[in-house]
Formats: structure tokens, C-alpha cells, sequence
């Protein structure tokens, strides 16, 4: 039985994985066509739903997004802003995103910090994106 982004995150309970969506890998190449890297290292692999999630955390249903907006500062990370089921809050209290791009040294748990730093810009035209609901392990 498929859950909401909402129920999977108040049922994840503890642990060492983290649940959310992977990128479709057929669109993935058109969307980095469609929003250029500005660093070098391209990420562009998944949307966070809740870290530190215990093995047998229930998977999200919800198989669309939208990606509204991007951030960046300048010096070395890139996200994009992502809409899933009409919010782009996550139940935590940050934004869905993608790490797109990050410059040596820094990482992609950066992007949080970002997104809650700074206002990100909105894109006057969405771009619908295919999610894979997924589970992986923290640290990535």
C-alpha cells in the first residue's frame, strides 16, 4: 500500500538509510540539458525525503514532481527546488531539492543550508520531473 510523503516520513522511525526519490535516469539527461551545471561535480541523483530513516521505513507514493526553482551562492552549490504533492516543504520543515552541482570540497548536504539561508528563485515555467520512490544509504 503506497503511503504519502507525509505518512512515510512520521513512520520512518531511526536509522542508517535514507528514504525519498531517485531520478529518473531517461529524464536525468534531458534535465541537465534543460538546467546547465554551474559547477563541477554534477549530482543530479536524488530528492531527500527523511535521512537517518530505519531500514524498514515505508516508501513514499508519490511518483511526480515538479522542479519550481533553483539556488545557488556562488561559491560552490547548486539545488534545485523541487514540488511534490503541491508543497515544496518537506515534513521536516526544509525544502525537497536536488543537489545539482557542487565545486570541490564542499557537499550536498550543504544544499540544506542553502535553501534555508537564503530565498531561492522561482522559474517562471516548472518543469515536470519523473520520481522513483527509493531507499539508499545516509552520506551520500
Amino acid at each position: 500500500m503506497a503511503v504519502s510523503a507525509r505518512e512515510a516520513a512520521a513512520q520512518a522511525g531511526r536509522g542508517g538509510t535514507v528514504i525519498g526519490w531517485k531520478l529518473d535516469r531517461d529524464q536525468r539527461t534531458e534535465l541537465l540539458q534543460q538546467f546547465p551545471p554551474r559547477f563541477k561535480k554534477v549530482v543530479a541523483d536524488h530528492v531527500t525525503l527523511q535521512s537517518k530513516a530505519s531500514d524498514d521505513a515505508p516508501l513514499p507514493g508519490e511518483t511526480e514532481g515538479v522542479i519550481v526553482g533553483r539556488a545557488d551562492d556562488g561559491k560552490g552549490v547548486e539545488a534545485l527546488v523541487v514540488s511534490i504533492g503541491g508543497t515544496t516543504a518537506r515534513p521536516d520543515g526544509s525544502t525537497y531539492h536536488i543537489t545539482w552541482s557542487l565545486e570541490d570540497g564542499r557537499k550536498a548536504k550543504e544544499s540544506n543550508e542553502l535553501l534555508a539561508e537564503r530565498p531561492w528563485e522561482r522559474f517562471d515555467l516548472p518543469m515536470p520531473v519523473r520520481l522513483h520512490p527509493a531507499r539508499f544509504p545516509s552520506g551520500r
